[in-house]
């Protein structure tokens, strides 16, 4: 079975309503859940995603917060969490104090899209283990064969191939990439791998998944919590609609 990450941003669509939509995710049959750490500049993300980043920030959301909502289910989450977000509120908080609270929260790993890999190596892989965090780092189609193994031997958990070097949700994605895909699978790499940005269907993810590990699947999933009053029931058939 393909594994199905779905991801969504903490704090919406109301502050206190993350530990209903982890749960939802996990009772719904998805596999690991991302969880997006608001941010007021989110640069890799498309507009349905920066929407809801200015929401939750507008609602209240904090790393502190979402770090204190973590605790409080962690003992109910069975589904491995990982905290997406981007390095600078992250030194904000201070980079040793998150990873320390992370794992008491019952967080599994992180991505820090915008933390170099030379800065991760020198500064802060050493910290991330200490604390036993996974970490993951992203590839797209113009990362070459022996950046991806770089990228790899780095991440733990498993490594996030972009599916095309566009923001997320970006309409005009191109999601069978058959030359990059086959690239990935006939690498030696030590990660499983998860295909991201463009997925919102059944169809779509078993076509990225063919020779994948995994998928991902985040602005389909936000749209349904941004868009619809009725969001829980509508969130649960979104994600029974690709696990079908």
């Amino acid at each position: 079975m393909k594994k199905l990450n779905i991801y969504f941003t903490a704090g919406i669509p109301a502050l206190e309503d993350t530990a209903d939509i982890i749960k939802l995710i996990q009772d719904s049959g998805a596999d690991m859940i991302e969880i997006g750490m608001p941010y007021s500049d989110p640069v890799a993300d498309g507009p349905v995603i920066q929407k809801a980043h200015e929401l939750a920030l507008q609602n209240g959301m904090t790393i502190g917060k979402l770090l204190s909502q973590l605790k409080t289910i962690k003992d109910n989450i069975k589904v491995p969490v990982i905290l997406m977000g981007y390095i600078n509120p992250v030194l904000s908080f201070g980079f040793e104090k998150f990873c320390k609270e992370c794992s008491e929260s019952g967080v599994s790993g992180l991505i820090l899209p915008d933390l170099p890999p030379i800065e991760f190596e020198k500064n802060y892989q050493h910290i991330l283990k200490k604390y036993n965090l996974n970490f993951t780092f992203l590839v797209t189609p113009e990362t070459s064969d022996e950046r991806i193994q770089y990228l790899d031997s780095l991440s733990s958990g498993f490594l996030y191939a972009v599916s095309s070097s566009s923001t997320t949700g970006n309409e005009n994605t191109v999601l069978k990439n058959e030359n990059y895909l086959t690239r990935l699978a006939d690498l030696p790499l030590k990660n499983p791998v998860m295909i991201g940005f463009g997925i919102k269907s059944k169809e779509d993810f078993e076509n990225v998944t063919e020779k994948a590990d995994g998928g991902i699947i985040g602005t389909a999933f936000v749209n349904v919590l941004l868009q619809d009053k009725d969001w829980k029931k509508s969130a649960i058939d979104f994600i029974h609609s690709i696990k079908a």
